[in-house]
């Protein structure tokens, strides 16, 4: 007896507000009073860090691929130490896709999985001279195609390098202050992907960026791991209702 077909089910298309229509995946709902409060809070931040940029140097998208490739597990400073050399020797896309992983190692030896993350730099670019004429691609799936991207990397890229919004940067600091600052729920914390969605539905699209710049700037110069800021800082001691201020 042959089994009868199973129904197809229709894929569910995302009910997001006018503007976020593009956004493949649903976002959760906020109520106006939270958005209120988190312009609130990027009022706040902006006024406290109006140079707020990324602190990644580079002169071109690939370089700042790059550049975020090599991040990870690694601090922003340290690979600023290292790309110098490494742009220098390699200033086009099609320099890496020419070189070899070992070629490129030496100049990031001093960073952590430096092996890993050449092989990494050494596909994506290459792949980018094959497959998109020696330029970073400018789409969400295009940039998650390559080889040592995902979605942090990917966003990065595309807020900085070509002002696009499709997405907001969770880095460590970005999930430590969404919890102190009471910007997710418990069900959220510690999910990049969960507190992803949320910021993006909380803050305008078009501050996405510039958010996260705010966030990773008040997370290394004042709502550190160790909290040494909370009890003193006028940003936590007006919106970090979720720390424990006496730590």
């Amino acid at each position: 007896m042959t089994n009868p077909t199973k129904p197809t089910t229709k894929p569910v298309t995302p009910t997001n507000p006018r503007g976020l229509r593009d956004i493949p995946f649903e976002l959760p709902q906020v109520t106006p009073e939270a958005k209120a409060r988190a312009r609130r809070l990027l009022d706040a931040l902006r006024r406290a860090y109006p140079e707020a940029h990324c602190e990644l140097n580079y002169a071109s998208p690939h370089e700042l691929l790059i550049a975020t490739i090599l991040s990870a597990q690694c601090t922003d400073v340290a690979v600023n130490k290292a790309t110098p050399a490494l742009f220098k020797a390699f200033p086009k896309p099609e320099d890496y896709a020419n070189a070899t992983p070992e070629q490129i190692e030496p100049y990031i030896k001093s960073l952590g999985f430096f092996r890993n993350k050449a092989k990494a730099i050494h596909s994506a670019m290459t792949s980018i001279v094959n497959e998109h004429q020696g330029q970073v691609p400018t789409t969400m799936p295009e940039l998650l195609a390559l080889r040592g991207v995902a979605r942090k990397t990917a966003n990065v890229v595309l807020g900085n390098a070509f002002n696009i919004n499709v997405g907001f940067v969770v880095d460590t600091h970005v999930m430590r202050l969404s919890k102190r600052l009471c910007l997710i729920d418990t069900h959220e914390q510690g999910k990049p992907d969960r507190i992803e969605k949320k910021l993006m539905a909380l803050f305008p699209r078009s501050n996405w960026s510039q958010a996260s710049h705010l966030f990773v700037w008040h997370g290394r110069r004042a709502c550190k791991a160790r909290m040494n800021a909370c009890s003193t800082h006028r940003i936590c001691s007006r919106f970090g209702t979720c720390c424990d201020l006496t730590r």
